[in-house]
């Protein structure tokens, strides 16, 4: 069995998705939620699901005996980010060499590093004209999505695209692709 935690700090929906996908499957399992924020809506929804949570601060996740220890414990095989909003330190791309996979609303590398996540990246896809956007999965390295490239899906901007129907064509993407392209990853790259 392949276990996964998923790092996410905000309301959960990618890893609500996660975590009902491989719910019966046959090889992968979503073993445990590490979040670093107290009221995220991640949180209630992995419960719910009956999935452990474990809340992180900065030092312990800059420290990282503690979460090592608790990834550990749970046999954690891959990290999985969906919505997570540290960079990930050193010492955890290490630990989990090629097995930390994030997802990015927007065709990297255009729109990607720190401080781009969510509404902003689409406000400034907007922004800058551009006429498609999409997601890309990626691995994890030290910095804040530059890790090699998995996959990407595109879509189509509208002429009267807002930020917020961005997100909901950016949010489909999403939910399509995610579970799949990790179970292809991790059943065949690994």
């Amino acid at each position: 069995m392949i276990n996964i935690a998923v790092f996410a700090s905000g309301s959960g929906t990618n890893a609500q998705n996660l975590i009902e996908y491989y719910q019966s499957h046959s090889s992968i399992r979503v073993k445990l939620i590490v979040c670093n924020n107290p009221n995220a809506g991640v949180i209630e929804r992995a419960k719910k699901l009956n999935i452990p949570v474990s809340l992180i601060n900065k030092i312990e996740l800059a420290n990282g005996a503690e979460l090592l220890a608790k990834l550990k414990q749970f046999q954690i095989d891959t990290i999985v980010l969906a919505g997570f909003l540290m960079l990930i330190p050193p010492y955890l791309v290490q630990a989990f060499p090629n097995r930390i996979i994030n997802i990015h609303p927007a065709l990297l590398p255009k729109f990607g590093g720190k401080g781009m996540y969510g509404a902003k990246v689409h406000e400034s896809v907007l922004a800058q004209g551009e006429i498609e956007s999409g997601i890309s999965i990626h691995l994890v390295n030290e910095h804040y999505d530059e890790g090699a490239i998995l996959f990407q899906a595109k879509c189509e901007i509208a002429s009267n695209e807002t930020p917020d129907s961005l997100a909901q064509k950016i949010h489909a993407l999403e939910y399509k692709h995610y579970p799949k392209v990790i179970e292809n990853y991790l059943l065949n790259q690994l």
